[in-house]
């Protein structure tokens, strides 16, 4: 199917686009009045993690279910399928590639999807502060 949009609207449309969600936003608000001191979306790392606190070597990532293709929550868009499905495999891909990355280089990684902060925002990011808290135990 034809893109609805002219070239103009869709440029407009695409600029719209942050790289920093509200969400991420209101969880590094939370977690930085609990305490923790970090870096958001740091251009130096891989995959460019939404936190990362590289003196305990700890990296996370927020997804969002419909970027990220959540099995339960994201949706497929009706138009133009074909370039969708091949946009969201390459981002769960990517995902994997950045997963291995870290794994390998023995990097505290963890990736938490954006409805378990919808079901639950405090055990979130109750969550996140018990993973970095154990990061910091095993950092030499």
């Amino acid at each position: 199917m034809a893109d609805n949009m002219t070239p103009e609207q869709r440029r407009k449309n695409m600029q719209a686009i942050r790289s920093q969600s509200k969400l991420e936003n209101r969880v590094t608000k939370e977690l930085w009045r609990r305490g923790f001191r970090f870096r958001k979306n740091d251009r130096s790392l891989f995959g460019k993690p939404d936190i990362s606190i590289k003196k305990y070597k700890t990296v996370i990532f927020i997804d969002s279910c419909f970027w990220h293709g959540c099995e339960v929550h994201g949706n497929r868009p009706k138009s133009n399928q074909e370039y969708w499905d091949k946009k969201l495999e390459r981002n769960r891909n990517r995902d994997e590639e950045v997963k291995a990355f870290y794994e390998e280089h023995g990097w505290n990684y963890k990736r938490i999807w954006e409805h378990e902060f919808k079901a639950d925002f405090d055990k979130a990011v109750d969550e996140i502060e018990s993973f970095i808290n154990q990061a910091k135990k095993t950092a030499p």
